[in-house]
């Protein structure tokens, strides 16, 4: 399978232009030059930083320079320190993969897919220029299967317009069901050399996000190890009915472990190899609340599998967003810079 090169290990900046309180103050507070230098001293060869759509055009469309500024700005210091970036649209007008933005309409209306367009025209014009270290991904976790068909039309249009401007650059698309692993058999646009698959793994969804209260039916107490029975996460997953969310129970395991990677990655990696694209996991990670050593042991779990395919990978998160590496136990935090 073709690697992507330069994109092997990295770090989301989650929180900082997405998912935020969209002001100067919080853009000038979040993320500076000192964490583009410190994450340089990771173990890891690029960022993927999500952005909203709101970062750059304003109510009525119109664009924002200092929006754009802010990611110029941000390919100078990954230049400086020697760090790739992908720059991912977290949130289009009319489409968030958080029911909770009220975003609503876009794969329905032609005026929104033109918006969409027309910003991804517009970073191709502005970031075109950092080409040798920039990637674009077009828009983060599709979530209902039935925009399936939908989504492989404006897809393949907007990279038809992208590659007007920029025809070498990578651009990476995922799927339905939150860019779900197995949605990439149902990617169906154009293929050439410079397309990437991007899928996001919290496998399995009862461990890494026990407790998230944006969850429904889970509690906010709930907690779950890793490694594990299947006996047992099978019981929680009946218990507080999210059988829909977790895929680990269709597999036939006895234990919840490493081999859960593997067995959905291999099927992945076979879809890649066969239309000649690279593979990419642009999130994975666990909350804050699970207890440090499963953490650990699942981090370096699914690490083991990404190498084992050679998939490249973006941790969630940098700090904060309840998932923040930074912010964890000095030695959790050291163990999963080493397994990245």
């Amino acid at each position: 399978m073709k690697i992507f090169e330069g994109f092997e290990k990295g770090i989301n900046l989650g929180g900082w232009l997405s998912q935020c309180c969209h002001t100067p103050e919080h853009y000038r507070s979040f993320i500076g030059e000192d964490d583009i230098r410190s994450l340089s001293e990771w173990n890891i060869d690029h960022i993927r930083v999500p952005v909203d759509y709101e970062l750059f055009e304003a109510p009525d469309g119109s664009f924002i320079a200092d929006g754009f500024a802010i990611i110029h700005k941000t390919a100078q210091w990954c230049r400086k320190y020697g760090l790739n970036m992908i720059l991912d649209l977290h949130k289009t007008a009319g489409f968030s993969f958080d029911s909770g933005e009220n975003e609503t309409g876009f794969f329905g209306s032609e005026a929104l897919q033109e918006r969409f367009y027309r910003l991804w025209v517009k970073m191709a014009e502005e970031f075109g220029q950092y080409k040798d270290l920039m990637a674009f991904e077009l828009l983060n976790e599709i979530t209902d299967k039935e925009f399936s068909p939908i989504w492989n039309r404006i897809a393949a249009e907007c990279i038809r317009r992208i590659r007007s401007i920029c025809p070498d650059v990578y651009i990476l698309v995922g799927g339905y069901w939150n860019n779900c692993v197995l949605a990439l058999s149902d990617i169906d646009i154009p293929v050439d050399e410079h397309i990437v698959y991007n899928f996001h793994c919290y496998e399995p969804l009862i461990f890494t996000h026990q407790g998230a209260q944006w969850i429904d039916g889970m509690p906010v107490d709930f907690k779950m190890s890793f490694p594990e029975s299947k006996e047992k996460y099978s019981a929680a997953v009946e218990k507080l009915h999210l059988s829909t969310l977790e895929l680990v129970n269709s597999m036939e395991i006895s234990e919840v472990d490493g081999q859960i990677f593997d067995l959905l990655f291999g099927k992945a990696a076979a879809i890649a190899e066969k239309n000649n694209v690279p593979l990419y996991c642009g999130e994975f990670g666990v909350i804050d609340s699970a207890d440090s050593k499963s953490t650990s042991a699942w981090y370096k779990a699914i690490t083991d599998s990404f190498r084992k395919y050679g998939i490249g990978h973006a941790a969630w998160s940098y700090k904060k967003m309840d998932f923040g590496i930074s912010d964890s136990e000095p030695s959790l935090c050291a163990a999963i810079k080493s397994y990245l």
